[in-house]
């Protein structure tokens, strides 16, 4: 049974909600520089000073524009998530597919190696490569990607071993059909509802972490970054600045991944049999 995706998401109101706070999240951070009334790295301004009609948010303690700096550092939140989930979602799609078609001696090397990755806390790893290196924001995409595919994977190759049990997939193998080939033509376009909530679910998780770490101050200083305003905004709680300058990262961070989480329960109600609705739309 194929599901009319599009549809289904429509009609779903969770998701719509979810998907429109995204896209307007998405399109404020991608045109940030076009919509930020100042440079967030212009120090010139005066410190402290109220919400105005130059400043709509206010200045901080070094006299950055707050508005101008928060667009910037949702871009990073949305950069850094959206690049997480893409790299981490592809390899383990890649290595999952990979291990359940040729399988053997190779299958079992890839699983050992997911699960010992799956033993060892993500979290830790980041903040003591983080800690000890101070790694650029790059660095840090690649290094999340590389220690968090390993759930995807083990998800594929399970949905994989079922799928290459179905008749098209055994025709085209005895067609003489090549293994790169069943993968680009049958099984990665079957495996679609599975990356997408695994997308939707990895960039949320990304999202926190990059946060978390740069509350906790072992991100790159010279990033813009949602958790590094909410870190230094709570220096200076005691000048009523949680307004201006606390709450609108946390609103901005909070609303971010609640519309990721409104997406995934969206996305999980089309494609799960166990959830679909009885009207589901089959073409």
């Amino acid at each position: 049974m194929h599901i009319n995706m599009l549809h289904e998401f429509k009609s779903n109101k969770i998701g719509v909600i979810g998907l429109s706070i995204l896209l307007f999240l998405f399109i404020s951070a991608v045109f940030a520089p076009v919509i930020a009334p100042h440079d967030p790295w212009d120090y010139s301004f005066n410190c402290f000073e109220p919400p105005s009609k130059d400043h709509l948010l206010g200045t901080n303690d070094i006299g950055y524009d707050i508005f101008s700096e928060l667009l910037w550092s949702l871009r990073t939140s949305v950069v850094f998530g959206i690049s997480v989930a893409a790299i981490a979602c592809t390899i383990g799609l890649l290595v999952g597919v990979s291990a359940a078609l040729v399988g053997g001696t190779y299958d079992v090397i890839v699983m050992r190696a997911a699960d010992a990755l799956l033993a060892i806390p993500s979290i830790l790893v980041i903040i003591l490569i983080a800690a000890y290196f101070k790694p650029s924001l790059p660095v840090l995409i690649i290094t999340l990607s590389l220690i968090t595919w390993q759930t995807i994977a083990r998800g594929v190759r399970a949905q994989t071993l079922s799928l290459k049990t179905k008749l098209h997939i055994k025709a085209a193998k005895n067609m003489g059909a090549s293994t790169s080939y069943i993968m680009r033509k049958h099984i990665i376009p079957e495996l679609f509802p599975l990356f997408m909530m695994g997308f939707v679910t990895k960039t949320r998780i990304a999202v926190f972490m990059e946060a978390g770490l740069s509350f906790l101050g072992i991100f790159d200083p010279s990033t813009k970054s949602l958790g590094v305003m909410i870190s230094y905004a709570t220096h200076y709680l005691y000048l009523d600045v949680w307004l201006n300058w606390l709450l609108p990262p946390v609103f901005s961070l909070s609303i971010l991944i609640i519309s990721l989480a409104f997406i995934s329960f969206a996305v999980e109600e089309i494609f799960d049999p166990r959830l679909r609705r009885n009207n589901v739309t089959q073409i």
